[in-house]
């Protein structure tokens, strides 16, 4: 059965008792585990948005990082938690392209966790030291085809990583990745020219690029970033078709009542709709986009599929 259809499926066994049941929550603090380190997207959209959230629920909203193996050691113990305040923020590509990457998940993502909603639509964004050389797509690709290059990533399997591979594919280039805890590390490794490029979350590196510390050539996504106009995307760079955009999600548990994803979809909804907060993640390359569950859950299948025939491709496989 499709990922798509067991989570529509979900969706639909919304009943009058279930509403009834969540008609008092939250009863107790909530807990929003970013399955990344400090500063990354997810880490900054619960952060910007708990304020908003903890007036509309009348309890304390806390954001609690949890990071490691690509999102899995976050996403597997929010798929275990059982006390009904416990969520799951992080980017959508801990389901659509992790259960392709690793075989021993202790936890079935397409079972265990339901999209409650999209939350923004962000880019990765090539970088490089300035010391390189490199101020195009094409410099970098021909750089590549001279000797092995070498670039750092959030960690394996995460959304630069994955972009990469998708650019490895469609150029044929041959790359050295370094994997990092996180996209916050990596970055400083590339401004301290351990590593030479990066494919790094634009949120992080796009103040260092503003600053002259790092050189950007291409961002992932089908759309230019609007914090970084100058920056064409690499379709636009010369590899008709590729897009690799990625999306900050919530998720819940599997077993979450319809009304409480309902009740949590619609108080992010509003956050994400303030002006002012639309504007302070857009600044860092941020789209909100606040989603239904039905629409994150379509998406998030489409997603697989793509990222699925990228690893067939590849032939990557991290256990």
């Amino acid at each position: 059965m499709r990922t798509t259809t067991r989570w529509l499926a979900g969706l639909a066994l919304a009943a009058t008792t279930l509403a009834a049941a969540a008609d008092g929550w939250p009863t107790r603090p909530v807990r929003l585990l970013v399955a990344f380190p400090a500063g990354a997207p997810g880490d900054i959209i619960a952060r910007l948005v708990q304020p908003q959230l903890q007036q509309a629920l009348g309890q304390p909203v806390i954001v609690d990082n949890k990071p490691g193996a690509g999102g899995n050691l976050g996403a597997q113990e929010v798929a275990r938690a059982t006390d009904g305040h416990t969520f799951l923020v992080g980017p959508d590509t801990m389901v659509t392209i992790n259960p392709h990457l690793y075989r021993k998940l202790a936890f079935k993502p397409a079972e265990d966790l339901r999209p409650v909603s999209y939350l923004a639509r962000f880019n990765q964004l090539l970088v490089c030291h300035p010391s390189t050389g490199f101020r195009t797509l094409d410099d970098f690709l021909a750089g590549a085809r001279k000797g092995r290059l070498s670039y750092a990533s959030g960690g394996a399997g995460v959304p630069g990583h994955m972009a990469m591979e998708m650019l490895v594919a469609a150029t044929g280039v041959s790359l050295t990745h370094v994997p990092y805890r996180g996209p916050g590390p990596a970055a400083q490794d590339v401004i301290g020219n351990s590593v030479p490029c990066g494919f790094l979350a634009t949120p992080v590196v796009g103040p260092h690029v503003r600053d002259g510390r790092l050189v950007d050539l291409a961002v992932s996504g089908s759309r230019r970033t609007a914090s970084l106009p100058q920056v064409p995307t690499i379709a636009e760079s010369g590899i008709a078709g590729f897009d690799a955009s990625f999306y900050e999600t919530l998720w819940a548990p599997a077993a979450t009542p319809p009304a409480v994803i309902a009740r949590l979809q619609a108080e992010f909804a509003k956050a994400l709709a303030a002006p002012e907060t639309r504007a302070r993640l857009a600044a860092v390359d941020l789209e909100a986009v606040a989603t239904t569950p039905a629409e994150a859950a379509r998406q998030a299948q489409l997603d697989s599929d793509k990222w699925g025939a990228v690893q067939r491709r590849v032939q990557l496989q991290l256990d």
